[in-house]
Formats: C-alpha cells, structure tokens, sequence
C-alpha cells in the first residue's frame, strides 16, 4: 500500500532533498540541439532576458523534445525574473493565471510562456504565523497546490519539475544543457520517472498521472514501477481538478497524434472512470462496440493529425459520449414510457450535463456535439429533397464521417445507409435521382406523396 497521507505531508508541505539532483552540463556537441529548431521568438525572448541582466533557459518538454528529435509545438522559457519584470521588458506581454502566475509574451498567433523560478512552498503549524512564501503558495489537506507563486533558484525550481526527462535547460549564451535529474538517461533507457516520491508528487497535482501516460505514449516510453503502482491507487483524484483545466488536458490527451496508445493506456491505468464516468462502465469488454467505436473514431483522428489535417474536439467528444446517450435514451423510453425522439433529446441534455461537472466543454464545441448526434436521426430520412438538403447542412460531413464509423462498429442496416450517404456525394444529379427513385421503389411506395385537390362542383340548391 502507498503511504498515508499524513506522511505524504509530513514536514513541509513539499519537502525535497538536494539528493534528489545531480546535475550535469552537457555542451553543445553532446545534447544534439541547434538553434535551427528553436523559434525565433523564443530565441527573442531568452535574448532580451539575458540583456537585462536576466538568467532564461528554454526548459520542459521543448528541450526533451528537441533532443530526441521531435519538432516542439511550443517553447516555454523559465528565468529568475519575476512576472512584472518579464512584463516590463516586453509591450507585448500579458499576465494570467492566479494558480500559477505566468508570462505569456505574444507574436501573432505564437505564445512564448515565461515562468520564474520555483520555489519550496512552506507550512506553520500556527495559521497566524504564515510567512510571506506560504501566502504565495497554498495547499490543500490531500496535498494538491492550489496556490503556487513562491519563487526560488534554478535548483529549487529543478526539484519542482515533475518529470526527470522535463528538468533538463537550455542556456543559449554558451549552448549548453543542465540535465538535473538524469534526463539523459531516462530517454536512453525509454523510462517515463518521476522526480521525488511518486505519492506526494501526484498529490500535489493529479493531473501528473495523465501527464505521464501522455508521455509514454509520444515518446514511446514505460512508466516506471514506482509511477506506475501510485496511478492505480490514486487516479481517482482526478475528479478535484477544476473541469475547465480538464478540458485543455485532455484535448492534450488524445488529440495529439497517438491517441489510440493514449486510450489503451488510460484503460490500463483506469483513468477513463474519473474524466468519462458515463462511459468508462461501457468499455470493460475490449470486444463491445463502445470500445471497437472509439478506437476507431482515434485511428481516424491519428491519421488526420498526422498527415496535417485539422480535427476537432467536438467530434472526439461527441464519440465518448454517443453510446452513454444510447444507453440513457432507451432507459427513459423504457421507464417514462417517452417516445425515441423525446427521450433522445433528454438524454443528449442530461449526460452534457453529468460530463460537464467532470470537464468543461465549451459552448462552442457542445453546440457541434449536439448537431452531430441530432443528424444522426434525419440522416435516414432521404425521401424528396431532404437528401439534398442534407448535404448543404453545414454539419453534414461530421454527421456522415460518423455516422459511418458507427456503421463500421455495427454493420447491418446502419452500414448500407452510411455506404448509401457516401455513393450519393459522388454520383452526378442525374444519378443522384435514380437512387432516390430506387430507395422509393425499395420502401414499396411507402413515402408519402403530395395529394392533389379535387375540384368540387356544388350542386344548386333545389328549388
């Protein structure tokens, strides 16, 4: 069994050891990274610090990513500056978050993020005694920071990173990187390992366990015994984290190019109950449509993302929550005795809003969500000019891709109409006729017709 959590929190809040560090310098000709693969912002950024008499460092997954040869999707710079001086330095600069109070320096649509070193936070057993750190920085009775604005040195801020492949810097005066916690080797060995004690360190933040999954499935990596054993007994932590951060997370999480991995692992760890819980009871047998659905709808994302297509969150969410509404649709049917359209549109209402207490999915998205599965009812009306204005509906695509992933998971009657969908985009207008004559012919007359009037002739009144 993991420890308790009294010891978790034992002594000060985040208790750590200079044992924990052994940092190394490695030179230019050893770590592999040019300026070549660095943005040119964040090259301006890490310049105009050092002018100003600054330490910067690019820092975290841009320096992992660029020794093992990936191309980062952003930079993110950490210095002895504080916010305010970081915002002094640049017109271009604003300051977010309250949590963790950071830099964001803006060139068009590229943000380079700015952290000041980290420090240890403190406790005092007395609360009328609290130093200025401690009312910078705030934790929880679980050990999760809520608060986190105490600044430190590079070592301290070293210690607080979360992974030993995430505390390696680049220093762009002399080119050289400071592995401190055995970055180097973690890569050369494929091993995903927390710095410090696995424990505390999820405590502190949840949300490191699907971190550490996400980063085993990009790099390819294993996660550690020790951070592995901590995932299965604390994942259910996750349900504290604000849904809104979750959101971000997990477009993170399966958005990124290896979702399929991503998922498989998720499973393994059981860290789809605390993110998906309407979904996670439908998953337990690999075979079930619920998990052949969703494999499929992340192979399809995967392939996009990786051959430069764009995708969105609203159709990923839509997939994890399809079979949920299913479910509850046929519940309501049965017990309310509510006929499928009704009880369809409650459903789609009421599992939106039992996911959205776990993440926060933006209006935006949720709106898309609900005309994905809203087409997924009048797509199997073709009869007169429906099937055409269907195709001008600006959903239609999304609606149809998934409609025929389900028809790929299900086959049957669903199949033909998803391969009915995908023949009639392609024909000519001529042909298009003949189908929709052919699907009349094939329901025997069944759709119905406009009646003509009769003229009626009244009769004179009888004399």
């Amino acid at each position: 069994m993991i420890k308790k959590v009294k010891n978790a929190l034992a002594g000060s809040a985040t208790e750590y050891h200079s044992d924990l560090l052994d940092p190394k310098v490695i030179p230019r000709g050893e770590h592999g990274i040019s300026r070549e693969g660095i943005s040119d912002n964040a090259l301006k950024v890490l310049y105009r610090l050092n002018s100003a008499g600054f330490d910067a460092y690019l820092v975290g997954g841009c320096v992992r990513d660029l020794i093992v040869g990936l191309q980062p999707k952003d930079f993110d710079v950490v210095t002895n500056a504080t916010p305010d001086e970081v915002k002094s330095l640049f017109k271009n600069c604003r300051l977010i978050g309250r949590r963790f109070r950071l830099a964001h320096v803006v060139f068009g649509r590229e943000i380079i993020e700015v952290a000041t070193f980290r420090g240890h936070h403190q406790n005092s057993p007395d609360e009328k005694k609290k130093s200025p750190k401690e009312a910078l920085g705030k934790q929880n009775q679980e050990g999760q920071i809520l608060r986190d604005n105490v600044f430190g040195s590079i070592e301290e801020d070293a210690e607080r990173r979360d992974f030993t492949i995430n505390a390696m810097y680049y220093r762009v005066t002399d080119f050289t990187v400071t592995d401190f916690a055995n970055g180097m080797q973690a890569i050369k060995n494929k091993r995903i390992e927390l710095i410090g004690d696995p424990e505390t360190r999820y405590r502190e933040d949840p949300v490191r366990m699907i971190r550490a999954v996400r980063f085993a499935a990009k790099l390819n990596m294993q996660i550690s015994e020790s951070s592995a054993q901590a995932i299965h007994e604390l994942g259910s932590l996750l349900s504290n984290i604000p849904p809104a951060r979750l959101f971000e997370e997990v477009i993170k999480l399966f958005a990124s190019g290896q979702g399929l991995s991503t998922f498989k692992l998720m499973q393994e760890f059981d860290l789809m109950q605390p993110l998906f819980p309407q979904l996670s009871p439908l998953l337990k047998d690999p075979k079930s449509r619920e998990n052949q659905f969703i494999e499929r709808v992340l192979i399809n994302t995967d392939n996009r993302i990786n051959t430069g297509l764009r995708v969105t969150p609203a159709f990923m969410y839509a997939a994890f929550l399809w079979y949920p509404i299913e479910e509850h649709t046929q519940k309501l049917m049965d017990e309310a005795g509510l006929n499928h359209f009704d009880a369809f549109n409650i459903a789609i209402n009421d599992v939106l809003h039992r996911q959205i207490q776990r993440i926060m999915i933006p209006k935006r998205f949720s709106t898309t969500m609900r005309e994905i599965w809203q087409l997924q009812l009048r797509l199997p009306k073709r009869f007169g000019r429906r099937a055409y204005q269907m195709l001008e509906h600006p959903r239609f695509r999304a609606a149809y891709d998934f409609l025929l992933l389900r028809g790929q998971v299900e086959g049957g009657a669903l199949l033909e109409l998803a391969d009915w969908w995908t023949e009639f985009q392609e024909v000519s207008a001529e042909q298009r006729k003949n189908m929709l004559v052919k699907l009349r012919e094939a329901e025997g007359g069944s759709a119905r017709r406009p009646r003509r009037r009769r003229s009626s002739t009244k009769k004179p009144a009888s004399s």
